[in-house]
C-alpha cells in the first residue's frame, strides 16, 4: 500500500497514464493558464523535494512536478526500463497529455540530465532550461576520468540490487511508494547508466537559454566537469554556489529565487 501523500498548501495531485507505458503521479500548483514550468526531481527523491520552491514559482507559473517512473507515487514500467532516454520520453509525453505546448524546465540530478535530453530531442517543447547539481552531457574526457571515483558509492548498492533481485524475482508485482528500497534504487540507477543516448545527441547543440546551478561542495561531481559547454550550448550560463548535492533541500529559497528570475 502506498504511503499517504504529504500535504502542501495549494498543491493538487493527479495520476496520468502515458503512451510510454507508465502511470505518472503529478503534483501541480499555480494557475493552469499560466506559463508552465516542469520541475523534475533527481535520484532518489520525488516531487516533495520541490516543497520549498513550488510556492514562490506558483505565484506566476503553472508548476508541474512529476514523479519519475518507479519513484514516489508513479508506477513502474512493465519492462523494467529506467534508461534516461525513457525518462525523456515520459516528460515529452506528459507535456502532450497535459496539453502544454512549451514549458520551462527545471531539473535536479537525474531530472536535470533528462532536461538536457528533452532539449536535444524536442527543443520546441522547452522555452528555457535550468539544471541543478548535474554536469552537462559533454564534459571533458580527462575531467570525467579523474572524477570517476565519485561514483564509487553506487557499487555497494549494485551488489545489494543483485542479491535482492534474486529474492524478489518470483514475487508478484505490487505498487511501490517512497522511500523505495535501496536495492530498487540501485537497479534504477544501473539501468539508467546502461547505455548513453544516440551519438547524434552527443554531437548536438542546444540553442535555447540554459542556466546551470552547480554546488561547490557536491560529492557526486566536480566543477571540472563543466568545461567544454560553450561548444554545445552557446547560450548557457553557469553559477557555482555554496552548498552540497541536494542544494534544493539545503537552500530552497536560493533555488526559488534563481528560478523565478530565470523563468520570468
Amino acid at each position: 500500500m502506498l504511503p499517504e501523500l504529504p500535504e502542501l498548501p495549494g498543491v493538487r495531485h493527479a495520476d496520468h497514464p502515458l503512451p510510454t507505458g507508465v502511470r505518472l503521479h503529478v503534483a501541480e500548483a499555480g494557475d493552469p493558464d499560466a506559463p508552465a514550468i516542469l520541475a523534475v526531481h533527481g535520484w532518489p527523491q520525488h516531487w516533495w523535494m520541490w516543497r520549498g520552491v513550488i510556492g514562490p514559482l506558483a505565484r506566476t507559473h503553472r508548476v508541474v512536478c512529476p514523479d519519475l517512473r518507479g519513484f514516489g507515487w508513479s508506477g513502474q514500467p512493465d519492462d523494467g526500463d529506467f534508461v534516461k532516454d525513457r525518462l525523456a520520453d515520459d516528460m515529452i509525453a506528459l507535456l502532450d497529455v497535459l496539453g502544454i505546448e512549451r514549458a520551462g524546465y527545471l531539473g535536479h540530478d537525474w531530472g536535470g540530465w533528462t532536461g538536457w535530453l528533452v532539449a536535444i530531442r524536442a527543443p520546441e517543447r522547452v522555452s528555457r532550461l535550468m539544471t541543478v547539481a548535474v554536469p552537462h552531457p559533454w564534459p571533458p574526457r580527462a575531467a570525467t576520468l579523474l572524477n570517476a571515483w565519485r561514483m564509487a558509492y553506487q557499487y555497494p548498492l549494485a551488489v545489494s540490487a543483485r542479491r535482492a533481485g534474486a529474492r524478489l524475482r518470483d514475487r508478484p508485482r505490487r505498487p511501490r511508494g517512497p522511500p523505495a528500497a535501496p536495492a530498487l534504487h540501485a537497479r534504477r540507477r544501473r539501468g539508467a547508466l546502461r547505455r548513453r543516448p544516440a551519438r547524434a545527441g552527443w554531437r548536438a547543440r542546444v540553442e535555447l537559454p540554459v542556466k546551470i546551478l552547480f554546488p561547490r561542495s557536491d560529492f557526486v561531481q566536480s566543477t571540472a566537469q563543466l568545461g567544454g559547454l560553450e561548444r554545445h550550448a552557446p547560450r548557457a550560463e553557469v553559477e557555482v554556489l555554496d552548498g552540497g548535492h541536494f542544494l534544493v533541500d539545503e537552500r530552497p529559497d536560493l533555488v526559488a529565487d534563481r528560478a523565478r528570475a530565470w523563468f520570468a
